[in-house]
């Protein structure tokens, strides 16, 4: 049974991921880096990468929240909050990175919240080894995600690929230390599906 406590403050991180700015306890990766000279198209990209990128910061805290929830295990629920915290980190860094480049949020960010956090309930009931290796999965996933990014972001967008290279490096340990709590590795086509759903979620983030 969920307890209501946990409910009211999963609703409450909801608002605050999706109408809040986010906060950062580290400062944010290239910050002392001078802003390129970037072209129209170029900062468009980097603009456009950086939406896809802060999307994903929005599915992982409803994921974790989601997981959170229904975990049945204390330590794994504060190993999920942990990841949470960091990964609220790289929400602030990609929006304020948006902002600088003149760019915007994708107005489907609820549509994203909202289905990540149902997926990340079910994780959680499935028990804490699968939830863990879920959320493995999922950082591995990220992360091959975020290195297609560094080989798309132009050469001179150091301040962008300055953040998108932390975030790369915390989710490798996110991964990490989630099959060091028990995580096991998921079947192949639950593997499938999951890189499917976030192809949709991607590609459509780009334009949205």
């Amino acid at each position: 049974m969920i307890n209501i406590d946990k409910l009211i403050i999963g609703f409450d991180s909801a608002l605050r991921t999706l109408l809040a700015p986010a906060q950062t306890v580290r400062p944010v990766p290239g910050g002392e880096l001078p802003e390129a000279a970037l072209t129209d198209v170029e900062k468009r990209l980097s603009s456009a990468l950086m939406r896809v990128n802060h999307v994903g910061e929005v599915c992982a805290q409803a994921l974790y929240q989601g997981q959170g929830l229904t975990a049945r295990n204390e330590a794994v629920q504060q190993t999920l909050m942990q990841a949470a915290r960091e990964e609220t980190e790289h929400l602030a860094w990609t929006e304020r990175r948006i902002a600088e480049l003149g760019g915007r949020k994708s107005v489907l960010n609820p549509l994203w919240y909202g289905g990540s956090f149902a997926i990340g309930m079910f994780a959680g009931m499935l028990g804490d080894k699968w939830n863990l290796g879920f959320l493995a999965e999922t950082e591995q996933q990220v992360g091959e995600h975020l290195s297609r990014h560094l080989q798309r972001l132009p050469d001179n967008d150091e301040r962008s690929r300055a953040i998108v290279t932390q975030m790369k490096i915390d989710e490798t340990s996110h991964a990490t230390m989630a099959l060091s709590h028990g995580g096991v590795e998921l079947p192949l086509p639950v593997k499938f599906t999951m890189k499917l759903g976030s192809k949709v979620m991607t590609q459509t983030a780009y334009w949205i």
